[in-house]
């Protein structure tokens, strides 16, 4: 029997009477451990060899894993810091124990696992620990502790480790499971039979070059079979991301609804994000906490004259014999600052106050949307990221109302088969009256919130220059989608964790 060179020595490697791994042969014959795979697979396919394979789940630990194990769990650290405050005895100010325990961002982590495993309880700002809980006895704790010491990747077994508590440390981020698969290669009898008539070890020819033609070395050469059934190499071409396809369907619907696209720089001066939809300069949202400054440059120069004048007297002054205005300072310097939109109405303002282009001449009734990015210091977490897509939208025309609003939402939401739509009234700075829009989420039953809308105040309006009434709404593209796809996290369908599977293989449900 002839046999290629790589199944020759495997098979004389392989035993029938001890099954032998395929790494154990691998290391006999100095073969590539995938060159021995490929070959036991070969000669299983021929009969010579049987093949067993066994799946195991293997486990190591995460760098935040090994944080903890060198730090202690957040929930434990909470615990003792509770119990240095004599939080056992009467309940202890939660911020000072927080703060006693150092956590940092970690407060929110150790919180939720506190009460989860019983180590006493949190409520109206204080803190509570029972004195019989046993820190030390942690299960989660000695796991991190068995799998450091097993020294890299180990099953639940043989780390002696509850397989529910690896779970646990899994879903928590501290742990990494993996699947191994082992294959051990037995000799059949006819593997037997071949090796006492005796194996000739051949080289194989893979594929036909110019050089053998032209020699006419192919006609005494041995060609490696052609397997028309075996699966070819999967090749992943470019293909548009989810929500980007996501985001042209709303343009699509939009357009189709009478809109017009805007756009727009994403780095602006304050007096266009912020100033001119009356939002004070003194607000929480205004501040480093929440918004990208830049370094260089830091302010623009070209902000229209008049228009800033008006904005100014708008904040100090209000607007109209009853406008109060804010009893805050308002700094030009501050609004010529240049910084990241937090959101794209930035865009509104400038379509709006006739200063997006040359020939811009705005009579009712206009309907302008964008769909941009915009950036925001948030804390990173399921439905929110450092930036995102917003969609941005406003209706100019005489005698609107709520309800009309209300209609457009109603409208726009239907064509995605979001029908459930809830409204909740709230405060905005630059729309009276002003309402959040949520929808169901189709497999959490929870309510999301999926946008802001109202209508714009005089305050915003009048430096403008815009007699006629205006609509405006901010609405969030990722919860859209995540309505549409029933995604739980933000994170799965948007960003650097998104599943590589995901993007080659998702379609945009309309």
């Amino acid at each position: 029997m002839r046999l290629p060179r790589a199944q020759v020595a495997v098979l004389e490697a392989a035993s029938p009477t001890d099954p032998r791994t395929t790494d154990s042969i691998a290391e006999e014959t100095d073969l590539d451990p995938a060159a021995v795979t490929r070959a036991v697979f070969e000669l299983e396919e021929e009969g010579l060899l049987a093949v067993d394979a066994e799946t195991t789940e293997r486990f190591a630990l995460t760098d935040e894993g090994r944080a903890y194990l060198d730090a202690a769990l957040p929930e434990v650290r909470l615990y003792r810091a509770a119990v240095d405050a004599a939080a056992d005895a009467e309940p202890a100010p939660l911020g000072r124990v927080i703060d006693a325990a150092d956590l940092g961002d970690l407060a929110d982590i150790a919180l939720a696992n506190y009460n989860r495993k019983g180590y006493g309880s949190v409520d109206a700002g204080t803190v509570v620990a029972d004195p019989d809980a046993d820190p030390d006895a942690d299960p989660e704790g000695a796991a991190l502790a068995a799998l450091a010491e097993a020294e890299g990747a180990v099953g639940a077994a043989e780390a002696d480790v509850d397989g529910d508590v690896l779970d646990r440390l899994v879903s928590r981020g501290l742990a990494d499971g993996r699947e191994s698969t082992v294959r051990r290669a037995t000799v059949t009898d006819e593997g037997v039979t071949a090796l006492m008539a005796g194996v000739e070890a051949v080289e194989r020819v893979s594929r036909l070059d110019a050089e053998m033609l032209t020699s006419g070395e192919w006609r005494d050469a041995e060609f490696e079979p052609y397997d028309v059934a075996a699966p070819a190499e999967t090749v992943h071409g470019g293909r548009r991301h989810p929500m980007r396809s996501m985001a042209e369907r709303v343009k699509e619907v939009l357009v189709g609804m009478g809109f017009q696209e805007m756009d727009g720089p994403h780095v602006d001066a304050e007096f266009w994000i912020n100033d001119c939809l009356f939002m004070p300069q003194d607000h929480p949202a205004r501040t480093h906490w929440d918004r990208f400054a830049l370094s260089e440059p830091t302010h623009v120069d070209d902000l229209p004259e008049d228009l800033v004048r008006r904005v100014r007297s708008a904040h100090l002054e209000g607007v109209g014999e009853d406008g109060d205005g804010y009893h805050s300072p308002w700094s030009e310097e501050f609004a010529r600052a240049l910084t990241l939109r937090g959101h794209t109405t930035s865009l509104s303002m400038r379509y709006l106050s006739e200063h997006a282009h040359a020939d811009a001449d705005l009579e009712p009734p206009e309907r302008y949307f964008s769909v941009e990015k915009a950036y925001r210091n948030d804390t990173v977490d399921a439905t929110h990221l450092l930036e995102f897509f917003q969609i941005e939208g406003w209706v100019l025309a005489e005698d609107l109302s709520v309800r009309d609003l209300m209609g457009t939402f109603e409208e726009f939401y239907r064509q995605f088969g979001i029908t459930d739509l809830e409204f909740k009234p709230t405060y905005n700075p630059y729309t009276e009256p002003s309402f959040e829009l949520f929808g169901t989420h189709p497999t959490t039953g929870e309510l999301v919130e999926i946008g802001n809308s109202g209508m714009f105040r005089d305050e915003v309006l009048e430096p403008l220059n815009v007699e006629a009434d205006v609509m405006a709404w901010g609405l969030a593209l990722e919860r859209l989608m995540m309505l549409a796809t029933g995604a739980e996290d933000i994170r799965d369908i948007h960003g650097t964790l998104v599943d590589l599977d995901y993007l080659r293989t998702e379609e945009v449900i309309h």
